[in-house]
């Protein structure tokens, strides 16, 4: 057997829907059952979801108090009042803040931006920042990506005159702020029909209303926002990511051809992807480090060059990013082993000096990933004793509900279920740290800690061409609330298994179903192919793609897990040198058991490390892996051991110092001959002149001694000093009333059974014995 990585949940897409939308829609079983799983269940309601068009886009004036916004706005543009832009320093706000600049440029207006700085200003509004803007002449701020928080800064602002006017998508809390207009997607008093808009979404149907129409232009920095702040991608959220990857792919925007070119990416094959795992974490780099500018600079370059620059500047700040995050990360790591020691907490809090407050959100989320525990990973400056931090938690562990149980002792902190930030006294940290593992004690049951996956189009390779994947592109973008597919082929068979790259820590797999075939690679998941034994059957999941070799296009599943029910046998027969095998054998969680105590000194000398145990001396219990070294007495032996312990895998190596399968059973000419000779002479000389007669005959001189002990045992003649003294009239037995012509007998069908029988019959006497087993206790229930 091989277990699963995580834990699957397979939902089946119901089969007559699937085919009602596969004859409605043309549509191939593959994308049926995708649209069918994500709960796109109607013909006509599937259609209008594949194809969408700018209809799908709401009045931006269903927004509340976008009419009042929008009339301050342009008073200024008359009046030429400064109008400041202030935003947020990710992806999302500094798209944000291209949009709407972009947008009040184009009408004449008097614009900058400004974005606060994470370890200066922190997030949102800032008090500070506010007077420096109405030192420089701002009378009129529009936030984007921010503001809904900020009461007191806004209240500053209107105490000098400043009108604040607010856009933002983030929660709404018990108080909103005093500003000239806010407008949310999902104000308590307003009614438009979709509330999950990014903060780039809220800023481009600002501009919108303010230009009157729709800044085409612009759906390439929506879609990036929209994409790097994982929102739904439903709804509007949606037709502006599909529209903007669609403009991107074709784009001159000097900034859209600079960060494809520095991130490695082709413009023409742009995905949400792309945004999410190239485009977006170079715009997000500046922010985490420093100041975020240098991104809308980026973003609002007309010439090439200027563009190229930023680009490669944003590229080097990521890549120094990178470092610090893997700093940090290893740091976090060794503070793990220190602070837990093999005990893994329920909830892990780790705290370090000099920790970059910027990414250790990125730290957590690699530890949570790692060890499927909620985590919070806090930076601690000494100087002011105080510890600042990001957290990321799992399903069932509600991040900012549990820290709220903690509020007296974290002045600052904020979120939602799976992510959160803090600040706090560092004096404080020890307890938040045991309190949040005594409520994850509470809350998180073994079922909960184990990583799950959810698997909703599984497949058969007869469905899978290049074709087919070729034209997943109408269903994209994948993202939150339209979820890339994870799809799962059941009950294959490995033609070919390979351990692939110049260290062979990736796996190949060649997969059948009896008729079609379809590669597999697994990165980094090259131990596997030691798991797989011949003919297992593999149940495989992933993400499906077209890989192009030379010219020719095939299938090909990125492996994300795997699983076999099938009970694992190893064949070890013949490899004479135990190392060549001990390495593929995990240490823990392994028995090796030997029948012959001349086994064990053998092996243990060369198997140092690895305990071998002999059959018979003490109680068997379940274990994962059991390793047979040698050939048992019987059959029985074998199976009290496989039965007691109920391995997931079985190495059968069945060392056999000498063998009888070969030499054969005497037929009975020979055992008549013998017999007659001995009766003819009274008494032969069997040490001294056994060979010269063994020769003689053409037998071995073994098959001589072994006749002549059976004979003794059924008293046909007297052994004495070497010699075979014949009985007279001794009573007539059969040839198998002798113990050691039994034995020789059931000594070669064990040989034949186990040490000489193929993969496959070995294989089948294995499965045999548990089915066996099985079936005993299903006639137990019923």
């Amino acid at each position: 057997m091989i277990e699963s990585a995580k834990t699957w949940t397979i939902n089946r897409p119901d089969e007559q829907t699937v085919t009602a939308l596969m004859n409605g829609l043309s549509l191939p079983s593959v994308h049926a059952k995708i649209l069918v799983s994500r709960g796109l269940t109607d013909v006509e309601q599937a259609k209008s979801f594949l194809h969408m068009n700018e209809t799908n886009l709401h009045d931006p004036f269903l927004l509340h108090e976008m009419d009042k916004a929008v009339e301050r706005i342009r008073q200024a543009i008359e009046g030429q009042e400064k109008i400041t832009v202030y935003g947020d320093y990710d992806a999302d706000g500094v798209t944000s803040v291209t949009v709407l600049t972009t947008a009040l440029e184009r009408l004449g207006a008097l614009v900058d931006f400004a974005i606060p700085n994470r370890f200066e200003h922190g997030y949102g509004p800032n008090t500070e920042l506010f007077k420096q803007l109405h030192a420089s002449g701002t009378s009129l701020i529009v936030t984007v990506d921010n503001g809904i928080a900020g009461l007191d800064p806004i209240a500053y602002a209107n105490s000098v005159g400043m009108d604040v006017i607010v856009t933002d998508h983030h929660e709404i809390g018990l108080t909103m702020p005093d500003a000239l207009a806010i407008i949310h997607p999902r104000h308590p008093e307003g009614e438009y029909p979709f509330g999950e808009l990014a903060g780039v979404g809220v800023a481009f149907k600002l501009a919108c209303a303010l230009l009157g129409e729709i800044p085409e232009d612009l759906y390439e920095m929506a879609a990036i926002g929209t994409v790097a702040d994982l929102v739904p991608l439903k709804d509007e959220n949606r037709f502006i990511v599909k529209e903007g990857l669609r403009r991107m792919r074709a784009s001159k925007r000097p900034a859209i051809q600079a960060l494809v070119k520095v991130s490695g990416t082709e413009q023409q094959s742009l995905s949400e992807e792309s945004l999410g795992f190239m485009i977006g974490p170079r715009l997000n780099a500046p922010g985490r480090l420093g100041s975020a500018n240098d991104a809308v600079h980026l973003l609002k370059a007309t010439d090439a060059m200027e563009a190229m620059t930023l680009a490669e500047k944003l590229d080097t700040l990521n890549k120094e990013r990178q470092a610090i995050v893997s700093q940090i990360a290893e740091e976090a790591e060794q503070a793990m082993i220190e602070m837990y020691g093999d005990m893994l907490p329920y909830v892990i809090v780790l705290a370090g000096e000099g920790w970059n407050p910027g990414v250790v959100g990125i730290v957590s989320s690699r530890l949570t990933e790692k060890y499927y525990r909620p985590s919070i990973v806090l930076s601690v400056d000494i100087e002011t004793g105080t510890a600042k931090g990001s957290g990321r938690s799992i399903a069932g562990f509600d991040l900012f509900k549990e820290l709220s149980k903690n509020a007296s002792i974290l002045p600052h902190f904020g979120g939602h279920e799976m992510a959160a930030g803090m600040s706090l006294s560092l004096d404080d940290v020890d307890q938040l740290r045991e309190n949040l593992n005594e409520q994850g004690k509470m809350q998180l049951t073994d079922a909960l800690l184990t990583p799950t996956l959810q698997i909703d189009v599984p497949l058969t390779i007869e469905e899978i061409d290049v074709e087919v994947l070729e034209e997943l592109e109408h269903l994209r973008p994948f993202g939150m609330s339209f979820e890339k597919p994870v799809f799962l082929i059941e009950n294959l068979s490995a033609s070919s298994i390979r351990k692939i790259g110049a260290a062979k820590n990736h796996l190949k797999l060649e997969l059948t179903d009896g008729a079609n075939t379809l590669d597999v690679i697994g990165f980094g998941n090259g131990a596997i192919a030691d798991e797989i034994s011949p003919g297992a059957k593999l149940s495989v999941t992933g993400d499906l793609q077209v890989n192009e070799w030379n010219g020719r296009k095939k299938p090909q599943l990125l492996l994300q897990d795997l699983q076999s029910n099938d009970r694992q046998l190893f064949d070890l027969r013949g490899i004479h040198e135990p190392t060549r095998w001990a390495s593929i054998i995990p240490a823990k969680s392994a028995l090796y058991i030997a029948f012959q105590e001349s086994t064990i000194e053998q092996y243990q000398k060369r198997l140092p490390d690895r305990p071998i145990h002999l059959h018979g001396r003490e109680a068997y219990k379940e274990i994962d892996h059991v390793i047979v070294l040698d050939v048992p007495t019987d059959l029985e032996q074998l199976k009290t051991v496989l039965l007691a312990t109920n391995p997931k895998r079985i190495y059968a190596h069945f060392h056999l110092p000498e063998s009888k399968y070969f030499e054969g059973m005497p037929n009975r000419e020979q055992f008549g001959w013998y017999y007659s000779f001995l009766k003819k002479r009274g008494s032969f000389d069997v040490r001294n002149h056994g060979q010269q007669l063994s020769k003689h005959r053409g037998w071995k001189i073994d098959i001589l001694y072994f006749m002549t002990k059976v004979f003794s045992e059924l008293g046909f003649v007297k052994i004495e000093n070497g010699v075979a003294n014949v009985i007279d009239n001794a009573e007539k037995k059969s040839l198998s009333a002798a113990p050691s012509y039994r034995q020789r007998e059931q000594q070669i069908e064990l040989e034949k059974m186990l040490v000489y029988a193929s993969y496959i019959e070995l294989k089948k006497w294995f499965d045999e014995i548990f089915q066996e087993t099985a079936n005993r206790e299903e006639q137990l229930w019923i």
